[in-house]
């Protein structure tokens, strides 16, 4: 009998890629919920179809499966020869016809999987390359895949919420993002309150300026800061983030 299951037994590791898969699922099911005509819809992505964001979500998987190559093999395989192949391929797989893109997409996740699943316990602190440049171990890789799925569901604009989210997904994401603006230089100056959540404190590098606040619950804070709109904050919709990826 074949073992499928994790080599790793690193209980944080496999909470992880419970996620990780459970995001996939979610995925998943919002593509299939899409007929055919409807990937020629646009998302909430600027400049961007449906097609663009299921090539995307497919190609991602493949770049990242190579940063889990890289790592089994010890020899080097970046997630992308450069931004301007990226790009390229994902216009090149817009035009694939719905039945190859969706094939895409699907044996994409499973593959990344099975790549996941097969790594040895030793080499998961094994050092790669994203594509931003930054150096990460290699269990980065399950939280970058993670952010992937359960956001462009969501930005495929056919139901999907960021309330559907996992609440510690949305925790780790909000830290990130905000993370990202102090390191980046670009914090916009705001206080950042999560209603309900006084746990996360007050969030940003404005929290000495009353004028200067964002507020809502942990959703509608995450859609805001992810620069998906803040049409649900309860203050301070009026305010731009910075990019923070």
């Amino acid at each position: 009998m074949v073992d499928k299951s994790d080599r790793t037994r690193d209980p944080v590791l496999l909470d992880q890629l419970l996620t990780v898969r459970r995001g996939t699922a979610f995925w998943h099911r919002a593509v299939e919920a899409l007929d055919d005509a409807s990937l020629d819809g646009p998302t909430l992505l600027e400049g961007w179809t449906r097609r663009h964001l299921i090539a995307h979500v497919g190609y991602n998987a493949r770049a990242i499966a190579r940063l889990v190559l890289w790592a089994n093999t010890d020899e080097e395989h970046p997630m992308y020869s450069s931004p301007e192949d990226r790009n390229r391929e994902i216009e090149e797989g817009a035009t694939m016809p719905a039945r190859a893109l969706r094939h895409l997409t699907d044996h994409a996740a499973v593959s990344l999987d099975v790549e996941w699943r097969d790594t040895p316990e030793d080499l998961w602190s094994y050092q790669v390359r994203t594509a931003q440049g930054r150096t990460v171990p290699l269990s980065e890789t399950v939280w970058m895949r993670t952010r992937e799925v359960w956001l462009h569901a969501v930005d495929l604009d056919n139901g999907a919420l960021v309330s559907d989210i996992p609440e510690h997904v949305l925790e780790r994401l909000l830290g990130d993002i905000v993370g990202m603006w102090a390191k980046r230089g670009t914090d916009p100056g705001l206080a950042i309150h999560v209603e309900g959540r006084e746990d996360l404190g007050v969030l940003g590098s404005g929290a000495d300026d009353p004028e200067a606040t964002v507020r809502g619950d942990l959703p509608a804070v995450v859609s805001w800061v992810s620069g998906r709109g803040g049409a649900r904050l309860t203050e301070g919709a009026e305010h731009t983030p910075p990019r923070w990826i």
